[in-house]
């Protein structure tokens, strides 16, 4: 399968991954052919690209770090959860989500479970949603790299527990923002970024009223937007005043919220991501932090298309995790134009007089 832009889409193209709604329902499942119809759904709701089979990539199958099913079920449990508390007339006066620490605990034990499989900790994140979806999805999303930063830095199970159920809730404060900033496309009034900027502080007063919740996961919520360099909000903290889990949650959120598409800007691309990243180490965040990070990203996921120095158009074929910028590519256009006979492989780790020039 390929990775393809949606402009870039025809009909009758099938559907190679499953695209999701936002409780973690299929919208447009595997197998599916598409047509006009399809396609400019798919463009109102904010997709931008899909997989799609492609004879020349079907040995090509970008596997992702978890599982669809135990991705369904993290992320109708955050929507299910995020929308208790967004009516405050229902939910006045009496405990909402009463099993929420039971809750998030068990999703992030499967998590944990899938992450576990894999053989070796590159991260790549493949599934598809609408941009209705984006904050549920999101929030999965952050708490799968969370997840494998704990592991990365030798968290014990206490504190891979504590990181990942406040990963998965760090956003839960945005229940009590309008939804109107959430899908703001200009810039926003003073007024409007101070009621944006009380979400943090909102979650925190959320979580802190769960007793089987740790107070250090309610940190996560209150401290991710808290920058290195004492820039961030609510309180202005720096370095090591801001909790471990919070800085790890902090850059897991912006890294995923850059490549996501967003209704004032486009997605980045996993390279763009992580030369932002590496530019913000040691003032937005720890450098030493970011190092880690990105050790553990696919820069450049299997079945995205690239565009080479030599002028061929690839498709990224394998990852290699001692070699993140250099992987494995399948040739599916010469530099003329012309379809190779036979598409073939080329090894970038042992190709260095050829440079990837951009994403297609």
């Amino acid at each position: 399968m390929r990775k393809v832009q949606l402009g870039l889409v025809k009909p009758g193209d099938k559907v190679a991954k499953p695209i999701f709604q936002e409780n973690g329902n299929v919208l447009l499942g595997e197998g599916v052919e598409l047509n006009e119809r399809y396609i400019n759904r798919l463009q109102m709701l904010g997709i931008d690209f899909l997989f799609i089979e492609d004879g020349r990539t079907t040995d090509i199958i970008p596997e992702d770090s978890i599982r669809d099913e135990t991705r369904k079920q993290a992320v109708n449990t955050i929507f299910q959860t995020m929308n208790s508390f967004k009516d405050e007339v229902v939910t006045k006066g009496r405990t909402i989500a009463p099993d929420m620490g039971r809750n998030f605990r068990s999703v992030f034990g499967n998590i944990m479970q899938d992450l576990a499989t894999r053989p070796n900790m590159l991260v790549n994140l493949t599934s598809i949603h609408s941009m209705d979806a984006y904050i549920f999805q999101h929030s999965f999303n952050v708490a799968v790299l969370s997840g494998i930063m704990g592991i990365a830095k030798g968290f014990n199970r206490n504190q891979l527990e504590e990181l990942g159920i406040g990963a998965l809730l760090y956003d839960i404060g945005m229940t009590k923002v309008s939804p109107k900033l959430l899908t703001h496309t200009g810039r926003y009034s003073n007024e409007e970024l101070e009621q944006l900027r009380t979400h943090p502080k909102e979650g925190f007063d959320i979580l802190r009223k769960y007793h089987d919740i740790s107070i250090v996961s309610a940190h996560c919520a209150l401290q991710h937007h808290e920058r290195f360099n004492g820039s961030g909000y609510p309180r202005g903290l720096k370095k090591d005043e801001i909790h471990m889990y919070a800085q790890i949650v902090g850059l897991a959120d912006t890294y995923d919220a850059l490549v996501s598409p967003r209704p004032h800007r486009k997605r980045y691309t996993t390279s763009e991501a992580v030369e932002f990243l590496f530019a913000a180490g040691g003032t937005f965040f720890d450098l030493e932090l970011i190092r880690l990070f990105c050790n553990h990203i696919s820069v450049y996921p299997v079945s995205t298309t690239l565009l080479l120095s030599t002028g061929q158009e690839v498709v990224v074929s394998l990852n290699n995790e001692l070699a993140v910028h250099r992987p494995r590519v399948r040739v599916i256009k010469e530099a003329d134009g012309t379809m190779p006979k036979s598409p073939y492989d080329i090894e970038l780790k042992n190709e260095l007089h050829i440079t990837i020039v951009k994403e297609l």
